[in-house]
């Protein structure tokens, strides 16, 4: 396979449609936050407390892909928000937000395969864990080593089994609530009961709320790899929005319809003693083999997330080393379109990170786990920050919104009430006891990645291109005369496609 790289073309390949994109962005969204972490969510903020949770960071989330998608139409790249970072806040903040985004999935990966051999055990308790993480991490390189279109394919099935199972989930739990079907304890059809018992929407008042608001946070993260995929989309002007409409409003309909349905199923003093909430739910519909099949649901989870994690991380360190913000081997392509190169480090560091968390869970791993907390947030902001001042510069320079294939209707309200829930999430770090290692790390770490840029990089960067900093408007002479004034933005959007 490394004999195959490219030396000369090293543009990646568009193969990807719209519904690839939206089922990756999909499955970097609904994974073990949603199917194990739900229960324990419920009991701790109560029925009222959860849905509130997840309608806030629905918002959230909703806003900060209305601002990617007006980059990632215009400027469809590889490394997506990295590079819109680096174009129009600064390249420091692209180099340090492209690190933290490659921690976060390196981090995760890790984590996924350590919990996909777990879950095999269950099944298989006579055969090593070891065995079987070996097997998932070949099976998930293989997925990513030859194409973009054999991992958008995979992902997709991967995807579906999550979105066909929560579907199902909303329609029998949707039949119980109205007594359609028997639900085992109740004589009768229990309606919104779970909202109203043991103490209603909010037992244990409102900080509980403002605390799940935070982990909730997380359970979104991850669908904004349609970014990232942009850079391999057909036909990125069509596909994105479709995909970011899509991804948006299935991703809100099937967490909120969710958790509805586990809170008005589930007391909430209860939802908190099970190791999932969908297989007590399912059990008390008699629904056979309900663990076993959840076991499996969570499996393929699992794969998915980790599956999408290689892709990201492949796609943002090969974009890192495309700015000269990481090293130049790094950039190279297989015969098939793929940083092959960028995939086997992220593979063998997210390898690293699984061992840290067997053998040095309380020190290597707890810091890693700590950046790779607090990087989704600083993602996110730095993408409405982003579209906020791409906009701004873009209309400063006479340019006209009709030329924006998609745009982001109400600004500036948009970004920046994004920009003020990250920053009531990473205060919100600071409130919950086991988040806040986020902060203890992740701070340092961002402080450290700006260091780095300046110490090291920032020469390399300024002889690959223009800082964007100095850049307001330039003007172009040939023969000694003046051509006339040329747009930057429109400059730099050339640059980056």
């Amino acid at each position: 396979m490394a004999s195959g790289i490219k030396e000369n073309n090293n543009q990646l390949k568009r193969s990807m449609k719209s519904r690839h994109m939206y089922m990756i962005s999909l499955g970097g969204a609904i994974g073990t936050g949603l199917f194990v972490s739900t229960g324990y969510l419920i009991n701790q903020a109560g029925p009222g407390g959860v849905l509130l949770s997840y309608l806030s960071g629905g918002l959230l989330m909703y806003l900060v892909m209305l601002c990617l998608a007006e980059l990632a139409v215009i400027m469809p790249v590889t490394g997506s928000f990295q590079v819109y970072a680096t174009k129009f806040i600064g390249p420091a903040t692209g180099f340090t937000i492209g690190w933290l985004y490659w921690i976060n999935w390196i981090v995760a990966v890790g984590t996924e395969w350590v919990g996909a051999g777990m879950l095999m055990n269950r099944w298989f308790p006579h055969i090593p864990s070891w065995i079987w993480i070996a097997i998932v991490i070949v099976f998930m390189f293989l997925l990513n080593a030859f194409s973009a279109s054999l991992f958008a394919e995979s992902e997709f099935w991967f995807s579906s089994v999550k979105v066909i199972t929560i579907g199902l989930f909303v329609l029998l739990g949707g039949a119980a609530i109205t007594g359609i079907i028997p639900f085992e304890g109740l004589s009768s059809a229990p309606i919104l009961s779970g909202f109203t018992q043991d103490g209603g929407l909010f037992p244990n008042g409102f900080i509980p709320v403002f605390m799940t608001m935070v982990a909730v946070n997380f359970s979104y993260q991850g669908t904004e790899l349609i970014g990232v995929a942009a850079g391999e989309s057909e036909n990125p002007e069509k596909e994105v929005p479709k995909a970011t409409r899509n991804a948006i409003w299935r991703i809100l309909f099937l967490f909120v319809a969710s958790v509805f349905i586990l809170s008005s199923l589930i007391p909430w003093k209860e939802a908190g003693l099970t190791d999932s909430p969908f297989v007590l739910v399912f059990d008390k519909m008699g629904i056979p083999f309900a663990a076993d099949i959840m076991n499996f649901v969570v499996l393929t989870a699992l794969l998915s997330a980790s599956n999408s994690g290689l892709y990201a991380s492949s796609r943002m360190l090969w974009a890192l080393s495309k700015s000269n913000m990481a090293s130049p081997f790094l950039s190279k392509l297989s015969s098939g379109g793929v940083p092959f190169r960028a995939l086997i480090v992220s593979a063998i560091v997210a390898s690293v990170a699984l061992i840290t968390s067997i053998v040095a869970p309380d020190t290597v791993f707890l810091w890693l786990s700590g950046i790779s907390g607090f990087a989704g947030i600083l993602v996110w902001m730095g993408v409405a920050l982003s579209q906020y001042l791409f906009r701004r510069r873009y209309m400063a320079e006479g340019n006209s919104l009709d030329d924006l294939k998609y745009k982001v209707k109400l600004f500036p309200l948009v970004p920046i009430l994004a920009i003020i829930l990250c920053l009531v999430a990473i205060i919100g770090l600071a409130f919950d006891e086991e988040q806040k290692i986020a902060l203890y790390y992740g701070i340092p770490f961002t402080i450290a990645c700006y260091g780095v840029y300046y110490l090291f990089y920032r020469s390399k960067y300024d002889q690959k291109v223009d800082r964007p900093a100095q850049i307001t408007e330039k003007k172009v002479s040939g023969s000694g005369n003046e051509k006339g004034n040329v747009n930057v933005v429109k400059d730099m959007i050339g640059e980056i496609k």
